[in-house]
């Protein structure tokens, strides 16, 4: 192998171990939300430990201010923040993706004005987006935070899915199969989609780790999934007065988020680079 081949490889080496850990890393998320909903080291609601214990044999994370086990809660805190970023994404994506595609074949004043109404919607941060849609429901829970999350990405999503989806039609191999008698619906079906797939799942996978974080925002700012339902947004904020005496209420959850948007992060990297492999080459 020559030196050209040993560099040209090395790109490809680093962007597989970038997926590989970002596989790793949401892949561990996913095991331990799983195991939540079959076995927890004790009951998530089990208040018998003493108050802010250390790390022990019996809590291996130690306990919170209510003598909860730290480990449990950070478990279904994981499946929280699971279900909350799916969620948020399979709604941001079901919105995004059909108004990106009506926005593709709309008139050209129509398509500017939801270009515009886009863009306002995204200069508004996420969360603040998502506060003011929980605000407005009657209660904080689960399902309306996901809601929120959900509407707010799903400006995002559609922005994007405009622009790649007009870039398609401009294509002449649409000129082609429209010719041949394709149906516009057909066409999306059997062109568009598939060519702007693969860009799209990555923003997937950003939006994701960007809802867990705003998930975690929102349940800090207790917005977000009441008791009992674990958050570690909710158990950083728990933890807050009492960072300087037991410092592991705040370090574990602060470890578990960042390890599961760092590896969205990865995931999406690694996606985009096998999506498209030129994109290493220049670097």
């Amino acid at each position: 192998m020559t030196a050209l081949d040993l560099s040209a490889d090395r790109p490809a080496r680093k962007h597989s171990l970038a997926l590989s850990i970002g596989l790793a890393l949401v892949g561990l998320n996913v095991a331990v939300a799983i195991l939540t909903l079959f076995w927890t080291p004790y009951d998530p609601l089990n208040a018998s430990g003493g108050r802010l214990e250390a790390p022990s044999l019996l809590h291996w994370v130690g306990t919170d201010r209510l003598g909860r086990d730290y480990l449990t809660q950070i478990m279904i805190g994981a499946r929280t923040a699971l279900i909350v970023g799916t969620g948020a994404v399979a709604i941001g994506a079901s919105i995004g993706v059909t108004l990106g595609i009506l926005a593709a074949f709309a008139t050209r004043l129509l398509d500017d004005v939801m270009a515009a109404t886009l863009d306002i919607l995204i200069a508004f941060p996420t969360l603040l987006l998502a506060m003011l849609v929980v605000a407005a429901s009657d209660s904080a829970s689960l399902w309306s935070a996901i809601l929120a999350l959900g509407l707010a990405i799903s400006a995002i999503v559609a922005r994007l899915t405009r622009i790649l989806a007009k870039r398609v039609l401009r294509q002449d191999y649409i000129i082609a199969s429209r010719t041949s008698g394709t149906s516009w619906p057909g066409v999306v079906v059997r062109h568009v989609l598939p060519n702007i797939w693969p860009t799209l799942s990555v923003n997937f996978a950003l939006q994701f780790g960007l809802a867990v974080i705003a998930e975690a925002s929102l349940s800090y700012l207790g917005l977000g999934a009441p008791p009992p339902n674990a958050s570690w947004g909710r158990l950083l904020q728990e933890a807050q007065g009492t960072v300087y005496t037991a410092p592991v209420g705040a370090i574990a959850p602060g470890i578990a988020l960042v390890a599961l948007v760092i590896g969205m992060n990865l995931l999406a990297d690694g996606l985009r680079d096998v999506g498209d492999p030129t994109r290493g080459r220049s670097r």
